[in-house]
């Protein structure tokens, strides 16, 4: 628009000092027809450079019209993951269905009221063959988000996930599952109100699990033992920016199932996703994250909840801190990640589940896991593509304090080595492979290696 006022306003200074000297050019030429041949060429000058100025006029009216054709559909791509994110810091981006009110009062990430129906998705696919078995071929997962703009104030968000591509009942298939559906009412940029099925905000990869947002083909082993993922239940809370580089959320949720803890999975399978989700001492979750700094962002979580609606006579409690960070320098990224979990009254509670299913879950008192992963981009960073190599190591220890009386076994300490690459052919799109090598403190049962391959995609 600057620019279009700017030749108009040309044109009409051009114009207005053609009509205010052509009179005196003509006197002159009357008077001495065919004498002045310079002021002839001066006039004749002016009226090209008139009509050169209506015609890039009419050029940026109709780039301006196109624009606005096109706006709508520019819109629509506020809903989905900020494009380039892989190539620089990945994971600094907000979740995708992550939404929150500007100072007007508009919602930032949702569409105009043109478009109210906004939608996203990513899908995985996934090779793995873990020494000495057979490679297995999954379509791991295939996801769709939606999301609507009922006004400026208020606004749903949903995500459904196909895992395995196949589901068969009373068989051992694939899953659908519904792991986001609320409502957000935004009140103020620091006080905003959520409610529905939410994802716990705790760690770097819970609430940013599409495929381009971290490296490896899996998700690492400490968001999926130590920290769920991915972790939804029930909830409702606010959320919302602090300012100075501040954001917080703080919901009450369902809470974790005690009886579903072990020494196996740790808490990965422990959240009741939902499902009839006994509440009746429900948890308490917060995160506040810190990005005032270029390339640099810092987060804290906890979790506290009572667990044992399943287990009478035990109400065991579960409380879980984490930190994390995230770096971005050049073509350098590095993260890292530290979670601890403290469990109370597990020698009763390993005595219960013994003697009801049969089988001792070994759950341990304290639960710690924590990695660090570097990552180089080695393409140039003009290049539209991008490969990215990288090294994480992580400890995970499911077993880190046992209750008096009981002893920790060694497969439960363990340790990785991931080690490959994430290629780029589309900032969006991304190939993955990996080498992650597996090691415990057992003299007796050793830690298969794993080599893995993946395509992942969002929009």
């Amino acid at each position: 628009m600057l620019i279009l006022k700017l030749v108009q306003a040309n044109i009409a200074a051009m114009t207005l000092f053609g009509l205010l000297v052509s009179p005196a050019f003509a006197s002159q030429e009357q008077e001495a027809a065919g004498q002045s041949p310079d002021v002839q060429s001066k006039l004749e000058r002016l009226e090209e450079r008139i009509r050169k100025l209506e015609a890039e006029l009419t050029r940026l009216k109709g780039v301006e019209r196109e624009g606005e054709r096109a706006a709508p559909e520019r819109e629509s791509d506020s809903v989905r993951p900020v494009a380039g994110a892989a190539q620089t810091s990945q994971g600094d981006q907000p979740p995708m269905a992550e939404v929150l009110p500007s100072e007007e009062g508009n919602v930032i990430g949702y569409d105009s009221p043109e478009m109210r129906m906004p939608y996203s998705g990513y899908m995985e696919f996934h090779f793995n063959k873990p020494q000495g078995e057979p490679g297995i071929a999954d379509f791991q997962r295939f996801v769709l988000l939606f999301g609507h703009q009922f006004s400026d104030r208020i606004q749903f968000w949903s995500e459904l996930e196909l895992e395995s591509a196949f589901i068969e009942g009373g068989e051992v298939s694939g899953e659908l599952e519904l792991e986001q559906a609320y409502l957000d009412f935004a009140l103020k940029p620091w006080l905003n109100v959520r409610g529905g099925v939410v994802l716990a905000p705790m760690g770097l990869i819970n609430e940013r699990h599409e495929p381009p947002t971290f490296n490896g083909v899996e998700r690492p082993f400490v968001d999926t033992f130590i920290i769920p993922t991915t972790w939804f239940d029930p909830g409702l809370g606010i959320h919302g920016d602090l300012g100075h580089g501040f954001v917080y959320k703080a919901y009450v949720m369902a809470p974790l199932n005690a009886s579903f803890i072990s020494a196996e999975e740790g808490l990965g399978e422990a959240p009741q996703h939902a499902f009839q989700s006994v509440s009746e001492n429900p948890g308490f979750t917060g995160r506040l994250e810190y990005h005032g700094l270029p390339g640099l962002s810092l987060g804290t979580s906890f979790w506290s909840s009572q667990s044992g609606f399943e287990t009478p006579g035990i109400n065991p409690r579960v409380d879980i801190i984490e930190l994390d960070g995230r770096f971005n320098f050049w073509r350098i990224d590095a993260r890292g990640q530290y979670a601890h979990v403290h469990i109370t009254d597990t020698a009763r509670l390993n005595s219960l589940l013994q003697r009801t299913s049969g089988v001792n879950p070994n759950i341990a008192e304290e639960m710690r896991g924590f990695y660090l992963e570097g990552a180089a981009h080695v393409l140039p960073s003009s290049w539209h593509h991008d490969l990215v190599l990288f090294h994480r190591y992580e400890n995970f220890d499911t077993q880190f304090e046992m209750a008096p009386g009981f002893l920790p076994l060694g497969e439960f300490d363990r340790d990785a080595f991931v080690t490959g690459f994430t290629y780029f052919p589309d900032p969006d799109v991304s190939l993955k492979f990996d080498y992650t090598v597996l090691r415990n403190q057992s003299n007796f049962i050793k830690a298969r290696n794993i080599f893995n391959f993946g395509i992942g995609w969002w929009f």
